[in-house]
């Protein structure tokens, strides 16, 4: 909220102390640098100058009255922005400034670009042999790929996931978020944080991450992935359904859904109960959880007949009343209104000097000592080139010169 954001300098995240040097943008990258800022860490967005982060133009829609990027908002809080201009020699010799007191590099150029600029991990490292340096990129470093484009539709049909989310007789179906992206942006965080503790339980040395978005789709197989080992089948498109368990699905009411969970034996009676359907508790066919997922199709039809006759509110009720795991499906305003998401202060926001107070999710990690805050507002396309490089001991004829190079903007801050 508001007043937690305004307060927030006066807590220090877990990583407090800590400085990232940004170089990424669009998803992966600005995910994974948002985290390591809510954990608390100093980081440093570098953008092109003139034009910034490409998620800056992703609009319709813009927050408020402003021209802000509802997308950029989604992932660049708790950052600091610089215009440099790292296709110049000199704005490199900046970053390369940047990189030698920071704790962590991320970046997603293309596989090569760093080394045609002497920024990979080697260079840095020369200057900086305590440093983390994380490569984001749609393949990874080797590999016949490499070298080819990647965007989340891709990765979510290459890595397997559109082949298992849709109806049983339709298309296949992207996944509404970018999930390759964020989910390689998980990975690339747990790294760097794995990288950091290595670093201080050894001798002080950082490393080189290397995580791609393919990589990460098909680690997230994970059961899907073992049932295909397990019996050389691919599996298919379910719907909402679980291979493995049943019931386990949306049903079709008067009004909407309800999702039924019944994960273990022990929901079962309780879920024929509700239904006042002693006849299925009787039934050899759907006395285990083995036998219903087994029997399934002559199941799903006497339980879709059922909840038809139900509105979802009734349906819910229904079946938590006699202890069945359900929901109703939540739309984006039905989840940020839901009391329990308010007081998990998963709805969170902050003042923004164009567009006002901006509303977002806030962090999902709680800690007991050291709380994750909104420090800042996404930052205002070089915003803070200036202070940011006077901290690192650029003089105000420095900057004049650098901009007379092109290397940063020719007015300072943001206009």
């Amino acid at each position: 909220m508001v007043g937690e954001a305004e307060t927030a300098d006066e807590d220090e995240g877990p990583l407090d102390g800590l400085t990232v040097l940004d170089a990424s943008r669009v998803l992966v990258g600005p995910f994974c640098t948002m985290q390591l800022g809510d954990l608390g860490a100093d980081v440093i967005k570098i953008e092109r100058p003139g034009s910034g982060d490409q998620t800056r133009t992703f609009r319709p829609p813009t927050y408020g009255e402003s021209d802000e990027s509802a997308y950029y908002m989604s992932v660049n809080r708790n950052k600091r922005s610089v215009e440099l201009n790292l296709a110049s020699e000199d704005g490199r010799a900046v970053f390369r400034d940047l990189a030698s007191e920071a704790d962590v590099v991320v970046h997603n150029f293309r596989v090569g670009k760093m080394a045609e600029w002497n920024l990979e991990y080697g260079d840095l490292a020369a200057d900086n042999p305590e440093l983390v340096y994380c490569a984001l990129s749609g393949y990874g470093e080797w590999g016949p790929d490499k070298d080819r484009p990647a965007y989340d539709i891709m990765m979510q049909a290459k890595g397997g996931l559109m082949s298992i989310t849709g109806m049983e007789d339709g298309p296949p179906v992207r996944v509404g978020v970018a999930l390759a992206d964020i989910g390689a942006g998980m990975y690339a965080t747990q790294a760097i944080l794995g990288a950091l503790l290595e670093r201080e339980l050894g001798d002080g040395t950082g490393q080189k991450i290397d995580v791609s978005l393919l990589d990460g789709q098909a680690a997230w197989m994970s059961y899907q992935a073992m049932n295909y080992f397990a019996t050389g089948e691919s599996p298919g498109r379910m719907g909402s359904k679980h291979p493995s368990i049943a019931p386990y699905q949306a049903f079709e009411t008067a009004d909407g859904y309800v999702v039924v969970a019944c994960s273990s034996n022990n929901f079962w009676p309780n879920l024929c109960e509700a239904l006042d359907r002693p006849d299925l508790l009787a039934d050899e066919r759907f006395e285990t959880n083995e036998k219903r997922v087994r029997n399934r199709e002559e199941l799903d039809p006497i339980l879709d007949e059922e909840f038809a006759a139900y509105e979802t509110r009734e349906a819910v009720d229904l079946l938590e009343d006699h202890g069945v795991p359900a929901s109703d499906v939540k739309n984006m305003e039905q989840l940020f209104e839901d009391p329990q998401i308010e007081a998990r202060g998963m709805r969170a926001s902050v003042e923004h000097p164009t567009a006002g107070e901006v509303e977002m999710p806030g962090s999902p990690m709680h800690f007991s000592r050291t709380p994750t805050t909104i420090r800042r507002h996404p930052p205002l396309l070089g915003e803070h080139t200036d202070d940011v490089l006077g901290e690192y001991g650029y003089t105000d004829e420095d900057l004049s010169t650098l901009r007379e190079k092109g290397v940063i903007p020719e007015s300072p801050g943001h206009e």
